[in-house]
């Protein structure tokens, strides 16, 4: 081949090379979510999902959320875009146990935002749920993902699953304390009783109220209207960590409307005590037998500790296993 044929070649080369479009970025095939499943445990102040993998892609990408969907692939119940009314704080605020004294106060830092349960992220595809997602009904949810950059567009069937879930009670409680003693009313000395049995009964997902019960074995809640269950001493009550609304008594439980979760928002210090959540209570002798343990001898000094971390109303039940009211 002579050198004049071998530059023409050259030259036919670099003619094809020049014309050929030189595609900018890279949108990846495999585009997904840590796991398809997402998970909104409805009622919840705010859940969020993880971005979307990029997996090498070229941002910035815009995302897009369609065809949402139940699992049979039937249209989407009327309340995921159906606006409700949710009390949240202000931008930049948020509570302060040493300043926010009252119901006023505390409503200077809050609004009221109508809006839907659910919010889609274009940017990052994050899913994020607010308190109004108490509404929406249980079950799975399908939807698909369009992805946008500077590389072009594609689109992902079945990108991810939305999991509308109830809460678990380890979502809404926290059992920090269930200490139970019979102590003697002659010598002041301790015996310790079995470990309280402990109870959790969410009423509704409304109403910010705790009822707290002291029960005996056979499930007869002990009266605090009328003295059955007292203070001891300078030790914390459930009095102490209520901020907003007096507890009020009845013949079966003690009554606390919290406002605002969780309960309790702070903890309680006295200038020589870290009480932590910690509550202290007896029931005088004249009210309770204890099991293997002289009658009408022994109070029993219940020590108990919990935090409700979600707005409803609920029951706390604390029940004696070794013990039975004699009123």
């Amino acid at each position: 081949m002579n050198k004049k044929l071998i530059l023409l070649l050259a030259l036919f080369t670099c003619c094809l090379t020049a014309c050929k479009k030189i595609t900018d970025g890279f949108l990846s095939d495999t585009l997904r979510y840590k796991s398809a499943d997402l998970y909104c445990q409805r009622g919840l102040p705010i859940v969020q999902s993880d971005p979307i993998n990029l997996d090498g892609s070229t941002p910035p990408i815009t995302f897009k959320m369609m065809n949402l969907r139940d699992s049979f692939g039937k249209g989407l119940p009327a309340e995921f875009n159906t606006k409700y009314d949710i009390t949240v704080f202000k931008a930049g605020m948020s509570f302060n146990v040493d300043t926010d004294t009252t119901i006023d106060l505390l409503n200077l830092k809050r609004e009221t935002q109508h809006v839907t349960p659910m919010d889609f992220n274009t940017v990052s595809g994050q899913l994020t749920f607010n308190k109004g997602s108490v509404n929406l009904p249980l079950g799975i949810y399908v939807f698909d993902i369009q992805a946008t950059n500077v590389h072009g567009t594609k689109f992902y069937p079945s990108l991810g699953r939305i999991n509308v879930v109830d809460p678990t009670d380890d979502d809404m409680f926290q059992l920090e304390d269930k200490t139970n003693n019979a102590f003697s009313d002659a010598t002041g000395a301790v015996t310790p009783m079995k470990g309280l049995k402990v109870t959790l009964t969410k009423v509704s997902a409304t109403g910010d109220r705790i009822i707290l019960k002291l029960v005996d074995k056979n499930g007869n809640a002990f009266n605090p209207s009328v003295g059955e269950i007292i203070k001891r001493g300078d030790r914390p009550t459930f009095e102490n960590y209520t901020k907003f609304h007096p507890i009020t008594y009845n013949d079966t439980s003690m009554v606390c409307d919290f406002e605002v979760p969780p309960f309790p928002l702070a903890k309680y210090v006295t200038p020589t005590t870290d009480w932590g959540h910690l509550i202290y209570y007896r029931i005088p002798s004249q009210f309770i037998l204890i099991d293997g343990l002289a009658a009408h001898a022994y109070s029993s000094n219940v020590r108990i500790a919990f935090d409700i971390k979600l707005d409803g109303t609920y029951i706390v039940e604390f029940k004696m296993t070794d013990a039975t009211r004699t009123p």
